[in-house]
């Protein structure tokens, strides 16, 4: 049976409509930090249930309740979250994990090593630079990751 995740990160306190569009029928949503104010989430827990950790901007006693990493089962995969990959302390190989989440570069990242998928979906709130803004997607099935880029501002 097909699970769609939606996975966003570098939101700095601005959820768009294109945004919360795009993960409308997911059936959990995973966001990797830097979430920017509480009504990010709030927002997207009405859209499906939330897993989210802390990035470097998220400060405050809202903040406090996110951990720095989580690592959450979703279907029959293991998915790691952390903010910044630069900072990964754990093989993800050897731990069981299937999927790596991060963010904090704002850059897209879809890489497949050690039969591990790393997955960076960009940034999902105010334009940095001239990098796009998006957020991804990833279909579990079977024996299937198929992560999708969506460019929110195409």
């Amino acid at each position: 049976m097909l699970m769609r995740i939606g996975v966003i990160s570098d939101t700095h306190g601005l959820l768009r409509p294109e945004a919360e569009r795009c993960l409308a029928g997911v059936s959990h949503i995973l966001h990797a930090g830097d979430i920017g104010a509480p009504e990010v989430l709030e927002r997207l827990c009405r859209i499906a249930p939330v897993t989210a950790i802390r990035g470097n901007v998220d400060v405050g006693s809202w903040a406090r309740r996110y951990p720095e990493t989580e690592t959450v089962r979703l279907g029959a995969r293991c998915f790691y979250l952390l903010h910044d990959l630069k900072t990964l302390a754990i093989d993800p190989a050897a731990t069981g994990v299937n999927v790596v989440i991060s963010g904090h570069s704002h850059r897209v990242q879809v890489n497949t090593i050690n039969g591990v998928l790393f997955l960076n979906p960009g940034s999902a709130g105010p334009r940095r630079f001239k990098l796009p803004i998006t957020l991804a997607t990833l279909d579990l099935d079977e024996g299937d990751l198929r992560p999708t880029i969506h460019e929110l501002d195409a």
